[in-house]
């Protein structure tokens, strides 16, 4: 196993596990619980942290984590839902109206 990515916004680390779940990266998420505990525990030990299962998925799995993390370039295109065809802004990686990612 090794860890991926860490983060103090427990939705995030959720949207990040199912882009990795998406391409078929095994993955878990630890600490989703302890956020709770923040001041008997230090805050960033209570962050949620994201892993990969299999260690040679991590580079894939960076990648996809880099990609989710970027900015669209200011000029991309609205792009269409594969699922229900609802045209979407650039800036979503997710449908509006269905939930599927953008592929």
């Amino acid at each position: 196993m090794k860890r991926i990515y860490t983060a103090d916004d427990p939705i995030f680390i959720g949207y990040l596990r199912s882009l990795l779940e998406a391409e078929g990266i095994a993955c878990n998420v630890r600490n989703e619980l302890l956020l709770g505990a923040s001041g008997e525990l230090p805050p960033n030990e209570c962050w949620g942290e994201l892993w990969v299962l299999d260690e040679t998925d991590a580079d894939a799995a960076y990648a996809i984590v880099r990609n989710a993390l970027e900015d669209p370039p200011a000029d991309a295109a609205p792009w269409e839902c594969l699922h229900c065809r609802e045209v979407c802004e650039p800036q979503f990686y997710a449908c509006w109206r269905c939930g599927s990612l953008r592929r």
